[in-house]
């Protein structure tokens, strides 16, 4: 029987392959689409994930990674003090102005300033050397971001808030996709990034017909002309009263972290201490569940599940309808409605693995190209590739119950009509 199968699938050729054509189309959204989130939202999380802290202390208040409230520097050595605590470095988020003399807008980018001497931060350098972020004003970008960012090489230099900015090193593998471009540096040159020269104003209309103003803010920059640069502050070490967005906290050697997270956080009212992996997963929480990026992803493969269902049905119907005489052949013969059916359901399963390998194939090659010249990653791990073929296979056979309607009500008696 499995002949039978194998000939009424390549028995017409033009229609095999358009119906192969729509199940690599079916399994390529699919692959794509889930893809896309899952590298999205990995992307999210990749610093959390890369570094070595045992403990992330934040303001009780914390979103997600991006979105908190800033601690007291004091309060870092606060956790330093504490037993159970081997180590603790302080990093901090601040957001920026990026002004490239080889770019014609301005654009905004994510200040993260880590200690450079520290341990726990970890940034997967690749090109440069990560010590020479100690000099006042340099900066390490993720190589992905050269085209964005308007730079060429190490050693190119631009402008943040106003104050100079030389590139020194690369990072790879940094940038989250949901993010402005990352920009890392020492703790001192976050600090004096944030407060260099950057002024703003809000500007407030009343619209037209009376009603509410509307209110906007405009950060000034400085023009390109004026006689005098604005006068730039070099780093200064961090003070108690330096803010500072994350205390990262290593353990010692055999402590336990959930009394170490309970001894913190009643010695530091108004924080709240998350592990590791406790800290990445709020974040890819965040993004895929509080905005509208999993649903819209997910609706996409849910498309594309719907449209391969809707193909392969359609060509299993109409190879079952071309067929008929053939079938009742078979059960004027003696043939059950289950020898039937089995034939119809390795056809699906044909179509299923002859649609899933080619779809396979192009989407890790689209993953790779997308990564190289992008930076944004399709992430398809071996269970999600084990996933999509489930998924491929229960499309296809689930098309299948549409032509075995079919053949059900199929009268051997068609046999013998003209």
């Amino acid at each position: 029987m499995a002949s039978i199968a194998r000939k009424n699938l390549f028995e017409d050729i033009p229609r095999f392959l358009v119906a192969q054509a729509g199940v690599m189309f079916a399994v390529s959204l699919v692959s794509i689409q889930t893809g896309i989130l899952s590298g999205f939202t990995r992307s999210t999380a990749l610093l959390i994930d890369q570094s070595r802290a045992d403990l992330w202390v934040a303001d009780e208040e914390m979103v997600y990674f991006e979105l908190t409230k800033p601690l007291a520097a004091g309060q870092l050595t606060q956790v330093q003090e504490m037993s159970g605590v081997e180590r603790a470095e302080p990093l901090v988020l601040q957001g920026g102005r990026w002004d490239s003399p080889n770019a014609p807008e301005i654009s905004s980018v994510r200040i993260i300033g880590f200690d450079t001497r520290g341990q726990l931060f970890n940034l997967p350098i690749s090109g440069g050397r990560q010590r020479d972020l100690t000099q006042p004003y340099t900066i390490a970008i993720d190589k992905a971001n050269f085209d964005s960012l308007h730079l060429n090489q190490i050693g190119d230099t631009s402008t943040i808030n106003s104050a100079p900015a030389k590139l020194v090193a690369l990072t790879e593998r940094t940038q989250s996709i949901a993010s402005s471009s990352f920009i890392f540096t020492s703790v001192e040159n976050a600090n004096a990034y944030a407060s260099a020269g950057l002024t703003s104003r809000v500007n407030c209309d009343v619209p037209t017909g009376g009603g509410n103003l509307l209110c906007t803010t405009v950060f000034d920059r400085p023009p390109a002309s004026s006689d005098r640069s604005p006068q730039i502050q070099p780093p200064k070490p961090l003070s108690a009263t330096d803010p500072i967005t994350y205390i990262l906290v290593k353990a010692g050697a055999g402590e336990d972290l959930n009394t170490l997270k309970q001894r913190i956080e009643s010695t530091l009212p108004g924080t709240r201490v998350y592990t590791r992996s406790e800290m990445s997963d709020r974040t890819r929480t965040y993004w895929q569940q509080r905005t509208g990026v999993g649903f819209i992803l997910g609706l996409g493969a849910a498309v594309g599940v719907i449209v391969g269902m809707v193909i392969v049905g359609q060509i299993l119907y109409s190879s079952v309808s071309d067929h008929l005489k053939e079938f009742g052949t078979l059960k004027a013969m003696g043939a059950s409605n289950w020898v039937i059916y089995r034939i119809i359901v390795e056809q699906a399963l044909w179509m299923a693995i002859l649609g899933y390998i080619p779809s396979l194939g192009l989407c890790l090659g689209l993953g790779a190209w997308t990564f190289a010249t992008q930076g944004i990653t399709i992430l398809i791990t071996p269970l999600t590739a084990t996933g999509l073929l489930g998924l491929t296979i229960v499309m296809c056979v689930g098309s299948a119950l549409f032509a075995i309607q079919k053949i059900t009500h199929v009268d051997p008696a068609i046999v013998f009509k003209a």
